[in-house]
């Protein structure tokens, strides 16, 4: 009987998380598993991966979410400090966007 080798489908380049050998990162997978897609779903989404690599993507989170959550935490903040173009080019636009995001994210019961 051989042994098989353990597979790793999340890896850490350029200060941020990919799914292992693409140039899709794990934030994508975990805000679509947390906003409640299935794997399936997400291979729908994603489908230059496969079900196999989503699942994997899926325990790699589960397994660390302290950690993964605190990191999509940190990335969140900072692109809300990161200056953006419309704030200066167009304020009323890039205000009403930001009203629409905030909006967009309260829990409606």
């Amino acid at each position: 009987m051989s042994v098989v080798a353990a597979k790793s489908y999340v890896e850490y380049r350029q200060e941020t998380y990919w799914v292992a050998g693409t140039r899709i990162s794990l934030d994508s997978i975990v805000y679509s598993f947390q906003r409640g897609l299935s794997p399936e779903s997400i291979v729908q989404s994603f489908p230059l991966l496969t079900l196999e690599q989503v699942y994997g993507a899926i325990a790699f989170y589960l397994a660390n979410h302290s950690e993964i959550d605190a990191y999509l935490a940190a990335e969140a903040e900072a692109f809300e400090t990161m200056p953006q173009p419309l704030q200066t080019s167009d304020p009323l636009l890039y205000e009403k966007l930001r009203k629409a995001k905030a909006d967009k994210g309260q829990v409606k019961t």
